[in-house]
């Protein structure tokens, strides 16, 4: 199978997880607290390379982060070229010194999490900067192309982000050079948000829908719910679909209203933000009435997924007025 996918163009937010504003500003606060106390200390080579399911995946990936870019490897011990891919990308992240983690997943154990970043086939290779998510390939990738890769996202999470990796030492222990940052004083509704992202790890979209609506009702403009109930909804909407069915369907009739949509949710849930954007800005011009509006309205709730910031949003609002007016 051939890569696909390899560029810094694809960055989506991941579903139901916190927004990636916060995700930065949680780095800038983790890089101020260790200035102050000294810096976090040197990790281990061993501490590079990490397993990661989904009870540990907010901690693990989320949370590091914004510390240093965190490369995903969806394997499965049955997969052939997994079983290539694999040892070569261990073998970059300690070559490469600290600038990426590696988190190895096994999509076998930890189906939510594959559902989450759209994985359709593997092995598949994403990463993580300051909350956002990354696709980078899928398919075993010759090294060249994988260290190719790699330059640009410790490139992009330096630049953008700040983000210029871990110091290591060879003679650390494993597990005991990096330091939590110091956790933030509790929110009043934080056991109601970790209730939602407890509800997505168990796989209950209808729970994780409500707890975030319950933060809503009390506090609409809370950012992290609206966020949240945008994502989880959407993961809501694609649960159980035939991709292939809806893709056929789309191709069909393009005029279709709820055809497009359903293609659309599809799209950004595989990381094809502009994908998404474009069909629903072509169907607001193929449709009127009360199927346009309702193709406008998906269209701005797919914008609350992707956030207000993305500069892919800015561009489609500007898109969709044109359409409009």
């Amino acid at each position: 199978m051939q890569p696909r996918n390899m560029s810094m163009s694809g960055v989506v937010d991941l579903a139901a997880v916190k927004a990636a504003q916060e995700a930065k500003a949680k780095a800038e606060q983790a890089r101020a607290d260790a200035a102050r106390q000294g810096g976090g200390g040197a990790v281990s080579p061993a501490d590079l390379v990490i397993d990661v399911d989904e009870a540990g995946f907010e901690r693990d990936v989320l949370q590091r982060s914004t510390e240093v870019p965190v490369v995903i490897d969806f394997w499965a011990e049955w997969c052939e070229p997994c079983k290539q891919l694999s040892p070569v990308l261990e073998r970059l992240a300690v070559e490469y010194n600290g600038r990426f983690v590696l988190a190895k997943i096994d999509v076998d154990a930890n189906q939510m999490l594959m559902q989450q970043f759209g994985v359709q086939g593997i092995p598949a290779v994403f990463a993580v900067v300051a909350g956002q998510a990354l696709p980078l390939f899928q398919g075993a990738a010759a090294e060249a192309q994988i260290r190719q890769t790699l330059d640009q996202l410790v490139t992009v999470a330096e630049q953008r982000f700040g983000l210029t990796g871990l110091d290591v030492d060879p003679e650390a222990e494993p597990g005991g050079g990096a330091q939590a940052a110091p956790e933030a004083p509790a929110g009043p509704y934080d056991a109601l948000l970790e209730a939602a992202v407890q509800a997505l790890d168990a796989g209950d979209l209808g729970g994780a829908v409500q707890a975030y609506k319950n933060v809503l009702s009390d506090d609409p403009g809370n950012t992290e719910a609206k966020l949240g109930l945008a994502q989880a909804e959407l993961l809501q909407r694609v649960q159980g679909a035939d991709p292939q069915q809806v893709r056929k369907d789309a191709a069909d009739k393009p005029a279709d209203a709820q055809a497009q949509i359903a293609a659309a949710d599809l799209d950004l849930v595989g990381g094809h933000v502009e994908d998404a954007f474009g069909r629903l800005i072509e169907t607001v011009q193929r449709t009127a009435g009360d199927e346009r509006e309702a193709v406008r309205l998906r269209l701005l709730e797919l914008f609350e997924v992707v956030g207000a910031d993305d500069p892919r949003v800015t561009a489609a609002r500007r898109a969709l007025a044109r359409a409009l007016f």
